[in-house]
C-alpha cells in the first residue's frame, strides 16, 4: 500500500468534543489563558454542503477555535443530527476526537484516502466568505485509534458569532 502523504504533514488541529461549549471555553481561558476563542455554529446556513457516510444530511454543532501555541484547538458541542460527534459521545463520552491536518487540495487528499480504502464519515464545506473551506472526517478510528480530519482552510472567514473573552 502506498503511504498516505497527508499523514507526513504536521498535525495542525486538535479537536475535542465537549458537553458544554461555553463552560469549556471559559475553563480553558481561566485555567490556561487560552483565548481568544472564536465561536461559530456549523450547520445551515454556514455550511452549504454536508454529508454523513456519503449521503446528504443536515446537522448542527457549535464550535470554538483558538490556539494551543501554534496548534489550533477546536472545541465542538454537538447540537443535532447524525454526526461523527454524536457517535463519538455514544462510544467514548467526551474528549479528544480528532487530529486535523491542513491540506492544500482536499479533493486530491480525499482521493488518496479513498484509494487506500479509507472512507469519509462526514464532510462539510462552504464555510468561508467566498463559499470555500472544506473539511472531511476520515473513518480511521479502527485503523489508528483516532479520527483524522482533512481541512482545506477558506481564504477568508465569516465574523464569529461570539468571541471569548469578549473584546
Amino acid at each position: 500500500m502506498k503511504p498516505l502523504s497527508f499523514l507526513n504533514r504536521k498535525v495542525d488541529q486538535l479537536g475535542f468534543v465537549v458537553r458544554d461549549l461555553d463552560e469549556s471555553v471559559r475553563r480553558y481561558y481561566e485555567h490556561f489563558g487560552i483565548g481568544d476563542w472564536k465561536i461559530y455554529t456549523y450547520g445551515p446556513p454556514l455550511l452549504s454542503y454536508m454529508t454523513r457516510n456519503g449521503r446528504p444530511i443536515s446537522y448542527k454543532s457549535r464550535i470554538a477555535l483558538s490556539y494551543f501555541g501554534e496548534t489550533r484547538a477546536e472545541l465542538i458541542q454537538h447540537l443535532e443530527g447524525d454526526t461523527v460527534f454524536a457517535e463519538f459521545i455514544e462510544r467514548h463520552g467526551y474528549g479528544l476526537h480528532h487530529l486535523g491536518i491542513y491540506v492544500p487540495d482536499i479533493q486530491a487528499a480525499l482521493a488518496e484516502a479513498r484509494s487506500a480504502g479509507i472512507a469519509v464519515s462526514q464532510e462539510g464545506a462552504g464555510f468561508g466568505l467566498d463559499g470555500d473551506g472544506h473539511f472531511a472526517y476520515l473513518d480511521t478510528d479502527e485503523l489508528f485509534s483516532i479520527t483524522y480530519e482533512l481541512i482545506q482552510r477558506p481564504l477568508r472567514r465569516h465574523e464569529p458569532e461570539a468571541v471569548y473573552p469578549a473584546p
